[in-house]
């Protein structure tokens, strides 16, 4: 509980100045970070074998996917094609030494997690107040939050007993219902305070999908890691374990915000 704290006092203010306040660069740089350490905790997790290539094209594809994103989005499909050719011509020259898990894992950090994290630029560049990219954050946060309170109050019926034991059916019903509560409670204090024009019904409909995509997110990282036997990506983040284990909901809710905030007219 105190290293749980102290990740809390810490990097609550931190990740409020970078969001809110830090300038572009400051938070390219925070997600090509995080992106870079993400996609390094794959890799880690499912290779128990060293290789100096792909350790390295681990960090370094998906710590350009988000440069990429940010300095020239119109040719991240070629940087994707490149960081494809590259992994496997390299696999190719090792003359089967390299499994096809570990080129899985290095392409799917370079490019889904990489892709994932610059999803903030993209919310950044639509033109919207900075606030709006505290809404992945608080789509994700709040539905695990909830979904453990109620979880451990109420739950008794397991959700997905074979992937993560703890989570249950009565948890998954309550962390929609909290999401929906803090998406419209995040659309009041918007509209009251700075300006906004979001509509109560689209952002409650917005908050309830963001609820249920957060918990596959949450699921899909936790199988992974049962699958490899890894009980935590990283140690990072101390007791809240690494950059996945913190910011596996993120990863999904993010892209889905970005893609969908204009249509529904939340903005």
């Amino acid at each position: 509980m105190r290293s749980r704290i102290l990740v809390a006092a810490v990097g609550v203010p931190v990740l409020l100045y970078i969001v809110l306040w830090g300038r572009p660069l400051l938070l390219l740089g925070a997600l090509a970070l995080l992106a870079g350490i993400g996609g390094g905790e794959m890799y880690r997790c499912v290779s128990k074998e060293a290789d100096r290539f792909l350790s390295v094209a681990a960090v370094f594809i998906p710590c350009l996917t988000v440069g990429c994103c940010y300095s020239c989005p119109d040719y991240v499909s070629w940087w994707f094609l490149l960081s494809t050719l590259a992994v496997f011509a390299y696999a190719v020259c090792r003359g089967g030494a390299v499994r096809f898990d570990q080129i899985s894992a290095v392409l799917f950090g370079g490019i889904a997690i990489g892709y994932a994290f610059a999803a903030f630029l993209r919310i950044y560049a639509s033109g919207v107040s900075r606030g709006y990219l505290l809404l992945p954050f608080i789509l994700s946060f709040a539905c695990d939050t909830f979904a453990y309170f109620t979880g451990l109050t109420i739950g008794r019926h397991k959700l997905a007993p074979r992937v993560s034991p703890k989570k249950t059916v009565e948890g998954a019903v309550g962390g929609l219902a909290g999401n929906v509560l803090c998406g419209l409670l995040f659309a009041w204090v918007m509209n009251r305070w700075f300006g906004g024009t979001i509509s109560y019904e689209p952002m409650a409909l917005l908050s309830l999908f963001c609820g249920v995509v957060a918990q596959i997110g949450d699921l899909s990282f936790s199988l992974i890691k049962r699958e490899f036997g890894v009980k935590d990506y990283g140690k990072i983040f101390l007791a809240h374990g690494g950059v996945l284990d913190r910011f596996d909901s993120v990863l999904f809710v993010v892209p889905t915000l970005a893609a969908l905030m204009q249509f529904l007219n939340v903005t």
